[in-house]
């Protein structure tokens, strides 16, 4: 049985100012520090074989606090990197529409297709369900992403919420069932979780 847990990195700047990050490299703020370093308290307390991780500064962070407290090994993956937002990257809902008009999502801004997105996403997992069968893996990437991944695994659209920042969605890989979605008790205080 494969366990793994995604988890999105801790919060930036950009994240607060509403700027699409995607393929930008943006570090953590303060407030991401310290709630990866919540999170990190949470896991430490669970059984985790490995962390694969974005080789993106806000996702590398996340993982490198995980690690720090759990003693576990950090492996990046490039496959695990968040969609690329093309032109609309490092801008604003507002500042896309004063640039391109309300109707920007139907222009080509030269996004990273979905499909591609799920496509590496998938390729990630299946060969981690080969070199790692029965472990339980931390995967630490980006909002886009694991919303998209989570979908294609679960191969069930209800699955589509917004990921926030720090929280943790466990998924039985071979049962396709997933234990935790979306998950944050760690920055109320608490280390349990909700299960879906």
């Amino acid at each position: 049985m494969t366990i793994i847990g995604f988890v999105r990195h801790g919060v930036t700047a950009w994240n607060k100012e509403g700027r699409a990050q995607g393929s930008s490299n943006i570090p953590l703020d303060e407030e991401g520090i310290e709630t990866a370093k919540k999170l990190a308290l949470r896991l430490a307390n669970e059984e985790w074989d490995v962390i694969f991780t974005s080789p993106m500064t806000r996702a590398r962070q996340t993982a490198d606090l995980l690690a720090r407290q759990s003693g576990i090994e950090v492996v990046e993956d490039d496959r695990l990197r968040e969609r690329s937002g093309g032109l609309i990257e490092g801008t604003t809902e507002s500042e896309r529409q004063q640039k391109w008009g309300p109707q920007w999502r139907e222009l080509d801004l030269q996004f990273e297709t979905a499909e591609s997105v799920v496509a590496r996403g998938l390729e990630f997992v299946n060969e981690q369900i080969e070199k790692n069968r029965n472990q339980r893996l931390i995967v630490v990437s980006h909002g886009s992403f694991i919303k998209r991944i989570i979908v294609a695994l679960m191969e069930d659209e209800t699955y589509t919420v917004k990921i926030d920042n720090t929280s943790l969605t466990i998924i039985n890989i071979e049962e396709k069932s997933c234990l935790l979605l979306n998950d944050t008790a760690h920055l109320a205080g608490g280390i349990n979780g909700n299960p879906v």
